[in-house]
Parts: C-alpha cells; sequence; structure tokens
C-alpha cells in the first residue's frame, strides 16, 4: 500500500496532550485541509438533516469533511455506480465512510468471527469483509474506517470477550487492507484503523500498538461514546492509547458529541470529532446556548453580548446521558417548547450571527415546535450546527493561546452547582 496523502503537521502540544494542527492532503487530489481539533459534517441518508445543500452552503466555518453512513446506503448504493457523491450532490467535500450512525442506537448481540451488523432503515445488515469493501468500492469515499467489532462498550463485558473484540478487530483490518491494496477502485483512498478495547486498559493499549504497526492513514477511537463510561475513565483509556500512536496520523473519536466531554477528550489528545450532538440537540426541539467565549472585549458593555456569550438566566436540566436515553436534555440547551418561551422576542443566542439568530426569536421558534411546522427544525439545525462550529474554532483559540481552563469555566458556565439541579 502507497504511503498515506494525509497529514497531520501540528503547530502546538499543550502539555503534551491537547494537539493544535491542521490535517493536510485531504481528498482524491490531497487538496482540502481541515483544522485540528475539529468536528466533521454529520449527514444522515447523504444531507445534513432538514438542510438543502442550499441552506448548509449560508453557514461559515463548515467542515470539509462529510461524514456519511455506510448502514443508511447499503440499499441503495449499488444503483448508483457512479458513486455516492455524485448521487447526494456532495461534490466539493470530502467524504468520509463510518460504519455506524452515531445518533442512532445499535443494537449488540449480533457480531460473529467473520461477520459485524450495521442498521439501516430497513432493519439489520450483516456484513462479511467481502460485502463491506464491496460497498466502499460503491462509495468510493475519500477515507473510511476499517470494519470492527465494536460490541464492548457495555459495562459488564467480559475481560474475555473484549480481548476477542481486539483480535476480530485486527483480523479485520487485515483482510480490508490485503483487499484494499488490490482494488483499482479504491486507489487514492484511505483506511483508518479502529482501536477498540472496551474499558480494559490493557486491552487499548494492544490495541493501539498492533494497529499503528499496519499501514492506515488514521485512528477511529471505538467504545467510548457518550453513556459508555464516566469522563475520568474515558479520559485515562484515551491517554494510554495515544501513548501507542504515531504524533503524525490523526485520532478521531466516535460517538462523543457534548461540549465537556468534547473538550476533556481534546485535553487527551483527540484530533477529531463527530457533529451528531447539534442533530439530536435540534431532534428534542432545544437550541444549543452555552457560553463559549473566551476573548472579552471591555468596550462591549452594554452591548448585545457576542456570539456564544448566554447568560439566559436559567436552571439547565443535568449534563449526564445514558446509551439507553440519547432524548435527554442536557447542560447546553434551552428547551424552545416550554410556554416560558411564548412571549421571549430575544434571538436564540444575543450576538450569534446565524440566519435563524439575525432573524428570528424564541417566541417564534416556540410556536414553530408546538404547532409542529417543519421550519422549525431548519432554523434550529442551522443554528445548532453554527453554534456548535463556533464551540471548536473556541477551542483552537483556547489551545492556540493558553486559554484552555478558561473556556472549560464558559463552557461549563460558571454557575457553581447550579447544572446539577433538575429544572
Amino acid at each position: 500500500m502507497a504511503g498515506s496523502r494525509i497529514k497531520l503537521e501540528l503547530s502546538r502540544v499543550v502539555q503534551g496532550k491537547s494537539r493544535l494542527g491542521v490535517l493536510k492532503g485531504l481528498g482524491r487530489t490531497g487538496q482540502h485541509s481541515l483544522e485540528v481539533p475539529g468536528c466533521l459534517l454529520y449527514t444522515h441518508f447523504g444531507t445534513v438533516p432538514h438542510l438543502t445543500q442550499d441552506t448548509l452552503h449560508t453557514l461559515s466555518n463548515l467542515s470539509s469533511v462529510t461524514q456519511v453512513t455506510l448502514a443508511e446506503h447499503q440499499e441503495v448504493l449499488e444503483e448508483f455506480k457512479d458513486g455516492f457523491k455524485k448521487f447526494a450532490g456532495l461534490h466539493d467535500t470530502v467524504l468520509y465512510c463510518s460504519l455506524h450512525d452515531p445518533a442512532a442506537p445499535c443494537p449488540p448481540g449480533y457480531t460473529t468471527n467473520k461477520t459485524v451488523s450495521v442498521w439501516g432503515s430497513g432493519g439489520r445488515i450483516e456484513l462479511t469483509v467481502a460485502k463491506f469493501m464491496a460497498l466502499q468500492k460503491t462509495v468510493r469515499p475519500d477515507w473510511y474506517q476499517s470494519m470492527a467489532d465494536g460490541e464492548t462498550w457495555q459495562s459488564n463485558t467480559s475481560r474475555k470477550r473484549v480481548r476477542k473484540s481486539v483480535d476480530r478487530t485486527l483480523a479485520h483490518l487485515d483482510e480490508c487492507l490485503l483487499v484494499h491494496q488490490n482494488s483499482q477502485e479504491l486507489q487514492g483512498v484511505e483506511v483508518f484503523g479502529v482501536v477498540e478495547g472496551g474499558d480494559i486498559l490493557e486491552e487499548r493499549v494492544r490495541s493501539a500498538r498492533e494497529t499503528a504497526k499496519r499501514p492506515v492513514a488514521g485512528f477511529c477511537l471505538d467504545g467510548l461514546q457518550t453513556g459508555s463510561m464516566d469522563q475520568a475513565l474515558r479520559t485515562q483509556l484515551i491517554a494510554a492509547m495515544t501513548k501507542e500512536l504515531p504524533e503524525d496520523k490523526p485520532r478521531l473519536l466516535q460517538g462523543v458529541g457534548r461540549p465537556d466531554e468534547v473538550l476533556a477528550c481534546a485535553e487527551a489528545g483527540v484530533d477529531l470529532f463527530e457533529s451528531f450532538f447539534p442533530f439530536q440537540v435540534t431532534e428534542r426541539g432545544c437550541a444549543l446556548c452555552f457560553n463559549f467565549d473566551i476573548s472579552p472585549d471591555p468596550e462591549r458593555a452594554g452591548r448585545a453580548p457576542p456570539a456564544g456569550v448566554v447568560n439566559t438566566g436559567e436552571t439547565q436540566p443535568n449534563g449526564d446521558v445514558t446509551l439507553d436515553d440519547q432524548t435527554q436534555m442536557t447542560s447546553f440547551e434551552i428547551n424552545l417548547k416550554d410556554k416560558r418561551y411564548q412571549d421571549d422576542f430575544r434571538p436564540l443566542v444575543g450576538g450569534c450571527g446565524c440566519y435563524c439568530c439575525q432573524n428570528h426569536q424564541r417566541a417564534y421558534l416556540h410556536h414553530l415546535l408546538v404547532t409542529n411546522e417543519l421550519l422549525a427544525g431548519v432554523l434550529l439545525m442551522i443554528h445548532n450546527t453554527a453554534h456548535y462550529n463556533g464551540f471548536f474554532s473556541a477551542l483552537r483559540e483556547a489551545i492556540a493561546n493558553d486559554k484552555l481552563d478558561l473556556l472549560k469555566r464558559r463552557v461549563l458556565g460558571e454557575r457553581g452547582g447550579q447544572t446539577e439541579r433538575k429544572e
């Protein structure tokens, strides 16, 4: 396999962990790049939920990398022999193909030594390596994650099962690489190896060390998703894994999108995140409103706060969430279905430059939601995507200017124990 075109050029590393840089050489011709820490653009059936291509491109700071999910497209892909990019209208973007949709549940118990199961609109799809690679040849992404056994995120998983998951995932990777190297259709396409290991430190280290020996362009850290473990353990495992991984290859964390967890994982050495969280917030009828401003300007006194500055004066629900209840509201959002917003004529976030905040008030969003108007999802997705992208810009600025502690205080609300009280 030829050397990878993807290269991570780091400009700053804080305390040996938090990494600031640019991921270069993306796309078939290598013309695209992505700042890290950064997030991918989440899609569902090849489009950003609620948004048309025209609406999407009114947003600034969009990721140059679009994530599509193999499971969603299995039923239709074989009809589009010209490639998925052409079918979905995703021309000027880097396409990353993941195994699972991070915003959808993936029931455990369906993995075998030779197959993994993914879940699409038509139900369960069982994939062998041959079928998995045939689909990659049809999608023709710019990079894809290797097939993996990721069913070890549950806390009661035995050590034996975790070990088997690591062994299977490495075997799948070797098989995928063999097919990939002999495939004309996948020339110029990159492979990311998947690091497994459940919550067992030794297996995480083994998986990372062995995966790093393979000719992969980067690494997907799997089985650490929100609700699978507490953040202290997640941070410990990430720190142990990244010690085994080369500095110049990116680390993509799967299934983590909540801002407090993103901050902790970026501090531990993660470069890339999936951006399904704004979609989940939108589906709840909520708006992201957490504060990420780290550049206070004394001259702003008396004026509208800048984007990312929020002072709602409201108690937010607890941020804890489990994999069994991904619909639970977090402390980073406001529920616009609540009656308190029916006469609230402020924008969602003061100073936010998105189309929604520049043109509409909370009361209007409340009205759209309680009357089940489709426009509610459109406007909320515009704002939530813009707010989340702004948060990642602030994260990069914080690493560059030694302001991570300030950013953490802003994001976590500086409200003392207020985030721990239920609404």
